[in-house]
């Protein structure tokens, strides 16, 4: 594909849209030893830009140091240090375990245990990456931090009242490589600081810049699991923080007739068929999980059809806000699954709470989970913001309510250790 040029005299802009020449603008890369943020450090040196490589140790778990498809663990720190020396770029490994602990495992224990289903990859940058990552870049002088992320973003264009000095989010052109779900709670000021060079390619074409630029990564399998759980055995992990959580419980039917036990409902989640360990007439789904009295409710699939979503947390983008849908529903995208294409929906205000109406429904949604807002289905679609679901209604049996614990966000003092 056609690159960017790195520097307009016409207009003094550079390629990541800021003012100056590459020679003379530090930017900083969240190197995670993956291919895809080595690939930003490698083309954005190659680019002549001041380039910073920072990666982040968030989790260091035995089992995780040479286990494929992990994230931040031992082996990616050394990866991203092997690629910052073939760069030529220096390189500073940031000790956040304690912050990330806090602020992300601890929370994803609880929302377990409240009956949800997290996403701890979008709180990680939420509370973690976009947050003391992007303080340390500034504190290194860069006037950008660039990521890894399938997302394109740009800056707002001339005409229809846009503040040209703000950036939007846009879906990647890759739409199966697309990340946009996991930055949804990326706040304007954030974005305008953030880049993402890889956003208009395929991840084919990552690679093959990777190999170009000589990276020892080239062909390192992509990230695809929770980092801190090592064998995937999310309760392993709940229960070691949170013991209580393996209370045992009753699993019901929507009468209420016991049809078996569990040991804790941590081990299901909404919409789950397999390993229920019962025998039925008929094929039965988690349809809700009640934190309260532990009990696992099942029933058929016909019960798991949601049309109207409650949200919590809503983060506005775009000039979307509350104030904005001034008590008519707006019609907009959604996606409540990371790997689905975005749906019709409508937002609005209902009763003071944001409230999405899923136009022909959905299966298994789930509290915990998130959901986005786009002005489109098509890639290159803009992000409008979103919110994490609260509640669903299943328009069939009343609504499944899961109550949501708060996390204290007293997160206290991390450690950094700069090592380059």
């Amino acid at each position: 594909m056609m690159m960017k040029s790195a520097y307009n005299p016409e207009t003094g802009l550079n390629s990541l849209d800021l003012p100056g020449k590459p020679e003379d603008t530090r930017v900083v890369v969240a190197m995670s030893g993956g291919v895809d943020s080595s690939v930003v450090a490698g083309l954005l040196a190659r680019q002549g830009y001041d380039v910073v490589g920072v990666t982040l140790q968030l989790y260091d778990h035995g089992a995780a140091v040479q286990r494929k498809g992990a994230c931040c663990a031992g082996q990616d720190i050394h990866d991203a240090r092997r690629v910052a020396e073939s760069l030529n770029i220096p390189h500073y490994v940031l000790d956040y375990e304690d912050r990330f602990r806090q602020s992300v495992i601890e929370e994803f224990a609880d929302s377990y245990l409240a009956g949800e289903t997290p996403i701890p990859c979008v709180r990680c940058n939420q509370s973690v990456k976009f947050v003391d990552l992007l303080k340390m870049a500034r504190e290194l002088g860069a006037q950008a931090l660039a990521t890894g992320h399938y997302v394109e973003s740009r800056a707002a264009e001339v005409g229809a009242g846009a503040n040209t000095n703000h950036r939007h989010m846009y879906s990647a052109a890759d739409e199966t490589r697309d990340q946009t779900y996991f930055l949804f709670t990326t706040t304007q000021e954030q974005l305008d600081y953030l880049r993402f060079p890889l956003g208009a390619m395929p991840k084919s074409e990552t690679r093959k810049l990777a190999r170009e630029l000589g990276l020892a990564i080239a062909d390192k399998p992509d990230s695809q699991d929770i980092c801190f759980v090592p064998d995937g055995r999310y309760g392993d992990i709940i229960t070691k923080l949170r013991p209580e959580a393996a209370e045992p419980g009753d699993i019901v039917d929507l009468d209420g007739r016991v049809l078996g036990r569990h040991d804790g409902i941590i081990h299901y989640t909404i919409g789950q068929r397999r390993g229920l360990g019962i025998a039925a007439s008929e094929p039965l789904y988690v349809v809700k999980l009640d934190a309260e009295t532990a009990k696992v409710i099942v029933g058929p699939r016909d019960d798991l059809l949601t049309f109207d979503i409650e949200l919590r947390d809503v983060n506005w983008l775009d000039g979307l806000s509350r104030e904005a849908l001034d008590g008519e529903a707006r019609e907009i995208y959604v996606k409540i699954r990371s790997t689905r294409p975005a749906v019709p929906a409508s937002l609005s205000l209902v009763d003071e709470m944001v409230t999405i109406r899923l136009h022909q429904g959905d299966y298994g949604v789930s509290p915990g989970q998130a959901c986005v807002f786009y002005d489109g289905q098509k890639p290159g679609s803009r992000v409008l913001g979103g919110g994490w679901i609260a509640r669903a209604d299943d328009g069939l049996t009343g609504k499944v309510e899961i109550t949501v614990k708060k996390t204290s966000s007293n997160i206290g003092n991390h450690s950094v250790s700069l090592s380059e």
